[in-house]
């Protein structure tokens, strides 16, 4: 089932996006491949750890992950599941438009607010802000955070990282992943 409530919020910039992203975004599908989850040193790995466990993402190393991506009449859902067994799940919701707008990304007890940049027909995610387990937490007590997807070659290539001021990177997932985008007539 199609979905528009991507193409919405993005309006006449949706166009920018590539095909598959495109695709992805409004009929749904499947992403699978190998991931590298990354841990930080010292007392980042040791806030980096904590951060990859109530994030719900699995040990440092490489792994499997599946991503399922489906929509509801109000929200964009991304299921993932690292190695068959650990499952993450992200839904996000939509409010205004990409000019006054942000979506509300669900992740456990953390709600991320962001809004988008399309570069290079890539979807470039910008934080605006944070809650968890529904206080705000002040910028600069959270860790920055850097995350984009784009089509290369018709893979799908991502990035999601989480560095401290100081301390560098805390922890990161990224990979390369194979699209099975559904089509129009499903």
């Amino acid at each position: 089932m199609a979905s528009n409530i991507v193409k919405n919020w993005f309006g006449d910039e949706f166009s920018k996006l590539a095909p598959e992203l495109q695709q992805l975004h409004t009929h749904g599908g499947l992403l699978a491949g190998e991931v590298n989850v990354a841990v930080g040193h010292r007392i980042a790995g040791v806030i980096g750890r904590r951060l990859s466990r109530k994030l719900g993402l699995p040990p440092a190393g490489n792994n499997k992950l599946v991503v399922t991506i489906t929509h509801s009449e109000t929200a964009l859902h991304w299921d993932r599941n690292f190695n068959n067994t650990i499952e993450m799940k992200s839904t996000f919701y939509p409010v205004g438009t990409i000019k006054n707008g942000y979506w509300i990304e669900k992740t456990g007890p953390l709600h991320i607010k962001l809004t988008v940049e399309i570069k290079n027909n890539g979807w470039y995610w910008r934080c605006l802000g944070f809650r968890l387990c529904g206080l705000p937490l002040p910028a600069w007590l959270f860790p920055e955070s850097k995350a984009y997807k784009f089509i290369d070659n018709g893979y799908y290539n991502f990035y999601v990282g989480f560095n401290a001021p100081l301390i560098g990177e805390l922890v990161s997932y990224s990979g390369v992943l194979v699209g099975h985008y559904n089509n129009s007539h499903q």
